[in-house]
């Protein structure tokens, strides 16, 4: 794939992470601003998130019926309208508004990036692919709160989503000069009112729902780790604020860097191989994980060893469960791609929210939800082998 075009999606990859953790360090100000607490603010970034689980599903057909740069294009255009709507938001609920619909624009290019990949990849490329995508997921956490801290305190907390404004407004332009049409035209084209039945389909492909659930379990366990480890980390074990970033920046090093070993490993055995392996690894990682909490240790380390595998183990497991799931979609690689994020977002966030029902002042809660995701995703790994023996002959 020519260097342009990764680079581009790269960028649109990070809308989501990008939207989500640019602003983090303005909740305090942004209380202060509309004489409330940080607990109301809270909930623009759950607008946020029901907006990415809608918009994907919507984006999906839109994809595979006008192409893939005229929806792209559209929700960029709206993404961007959005965060001037948040930088001039004269209330919070004008600003939780705002960022619904700036996530209903932001997800286009969350769908449109995979289903560009897989136009144009075979599954051991697309996997190379994804890896080296995975590289945005992995610094967006560790840059964006430290670049809106930055903003932050130089310019106030509407230049936060003034950036984002124009983020959106420079990969709108690289998108119109520089982005190809990738969506084949020696196919038929997909009719809008098949959209329910293309979903339909898709559930009903044991193989491809397989995959996107080994992947969306993993990530869940990710998401639950975002959600306990400010709690663990500063409140438990009395790490100062100042140094969670170092601590979760390290994480999100593994994760980098196994994502980059898996574009190297995928040349050798395919994705689906890695995949069942990473799995194994992810469940493993978290048993131990949830020994260790049980004995509730005196120092931080002992957790921060099996967490540090558990997520960079994550830079193998999703490019290849991704790419898993997306092989042999063709044609209907939108819909594909619009599915498996919104199926993935929808159950880490649960898991994100499940560690908040648990919380009971000690590392378990965060540490049971990890390794849960880890059986269920080897579960559902299982029985995508299972499901893919019972499909021979159909290319994917």
């Amino acid at each position: 794939m020519p260097l342009r075009i990764l680079l581009i999606l790269g960028a649109l990859s990070a809308f989501g992470p990008l939207a989500i953790d640019f602003y983090l360090p303005s909740f305090p100000a942004l209380a202060r601003a509309f004489g409330t607490d940080v607990e109301h603010v809270q909930q623009s970034l759950a607008a946020y998130f029901i907006g990415l689980a809608i918009g994907q599903l919507l984006y999906g057909p839109l994809a595979d019926r006008f192409g893939r740069r005229m929806p792209l294009l559209v929700g960029l255009l709206l993404f961007s309208l959005a965060s001037l709507a948040c930088a001039l938001a004269p209330s919070l609920e004008w600003l939780i508004a705002a960022r619904f619909v700036q996530a209903l624009g932001g997800c286009a290019g969350m769908v449109v990036s995979r289903a560009v990949v897989r136009d144009m990849c075979d599954p051991i490329n697309s996997a190379k692919v994804f890896s080296q995508l995975m590289l945005v997921m992995g610094l967006a956490p560790i840059l964006a709160p430290l670049a809106g801290g930055l903003l932050l305190s130089t310019l106030g907390w509407p230049s936060i989503f003034i950036c984002l404004t124009l983020f959106g407004l420079l990969c709108m332009l690289a998108v119109a000069l520089w982005l190809p049409e990738t969506l084949s035209k020696d196919v038929p084209v997909a009719p809008l009112r098949g959209a329910l039945g293309e979903y339909r389909r898709l559930l009903g492909d044991r193989p491809f729902l397989g995959n996107a659930l080994t992947g969306g379990f993993a990530v869940a366990g990710m998401f639950a780790y975002i959600a306990g480890s400010p709690f663990v980390f500063i409140e438990l074990y009395g790490v100062p604020a100042a140094h969670y970033g170092w601590l979760f920046g390290s994480n999100a090093l593994g994760f980098i860097l196994a994502a980059q070993l898996n574009a190297w490993l995928v040349a050798r055995h395919g994705p689906s191989y890695w995949l069942r392996r990473a799995v194994g690894f992810y469940l493993t990682c978290g048993l131990a994980l949830l020994l260790v909490a049980i004995a509730k240790p005196l120092s931080l380390w002992p957790l921060m060893l099996p967490l540090f595998g558990c997520i960079a183990c994550l830079g193998i497991l999703l490019p290849n469960a991704t790419a898993s799931a997306m092989a042999g979609q063709g044609r209907h690689a939108g819909s594909a791609s619009a599915l498996l994020g919104s199926l993935q977002f929808a159950i880490a966030a649960s898991a994100a929210g499940l560690v908040g029902v648990l919380h009971d002042g000690s590392a378990w809660p965060v540490a049971v939800v990890i390794f849960a995701c880890g059986v269920l995703s080897m579960g559902f790994s299982l029985f995508t082998r299972w499901a893919e023996r019972g499909t021979t002959g159909v290319p994917r």
